[in-house]
């Protein structure tokens, strides 16, 4: 477990090699299902169901890692950071996997409010924060769609890729070479995501899917109902014939 915690620490920074290294200390079994949730959200990240689970962990990751940088700087609550941060992560998981939309809210205005906020200095700070936070947060959660797309396709991008690297590490050293070149890695899951969040968004939304359905549904209801009165009516005209 310490090593998989020191080797998450790469993504507190800038390091492409620590950030695909990663793969190295995940069991090859445990890799080949993250490859196949990765696919997964690829695919299907961005309906409803499946947009909640997304939801949560984007909520603990901003709740974890943003929340407490607002509080710490701004509010006087009297909690240490790690209470902060914990606090922060429960709430916002949980309201991401209620109402997804909450957490792209949160995940979109807090770092536009914050850098707002940083730009303008102490004075301003919430003068420029709050309008930040509110139209960036508001604007993400009305296209939460096509941001749940995006975000779906690069966790499952990024899933996939570390997933077939740990899959792959005991087999002729394939996956050594592909991660000696982390661009070219971090290159393939941009490409990977871009094209889930193509097609995630060129699939009707699921309201207009739904309506398909019960169309569909009722007109074959309406031409099952339509054989039925024909049968009748042909078995009433052959009974009235003899």
């Amino acid at each position: 477990m310490s090593d998989f915690t020191h080797a998450l620490e790469a993504y507190q920074r800038v390091d492409p090699a620590g950030w695909v290294a990663l793969y190295r200390v995940i069991p090859m079994g445990l890799g080949l299902l993250l490859a196949a949730v990765g696919l997964f959200l690829l695919l299907f990240g961005s309906e409803r169901a499946v947009s909640r689970v997304v939801a949560l962990p984007l909520g603990v990751a901003v709740g974890f890692f943003i929340a407490p940088v607002l509080v710490e700087a701004n509010l006087k609550l009297g909690l240490t950071a790690g209470q902060i941060a914990l606090i922060s992560a429960g709430v916002l998981g949980v309201l991401g996997f209620a109402f997804p939309p909450a957490a792209i809210f949160f995940a979109a205005g807090l770092p536009a409010g914050l850098l707002a906020g940083k730009l303008v200095g102490r004075s301003d700070y919430w003068m420029a924060f709050l309008p930040a936070f509110f139209v960036c947060g508001l604007l993400a959660a009305l296209m939460h769609r096509h941001v749940a797309a995006l975000l779906s396709s690069m966790v499952g991008a990024w899933a996939l890729v570390l997933g077939l690297l740990a899959g792959l590490h005991q087999v002729n050293g394939i996956s050594q070479t592909v991660a000696a070149t982390p661009w070219a890695v971090i290159a393939a899951a941009g490409f990977f995501a871009l094209a889930g969040a193509v097609f995630q968004l060129s699939r009707p939304p699921p309201e207009e899917r739904a309506k398909k359905k019960q169309e569909q549904d009722l007109a074959k209801r309406k031409a099952a109902e339509q054989k039925a009165l024909e049968k009748r009516w042909a078995s009433y005209t052959d009974n009235r014939n003899r």
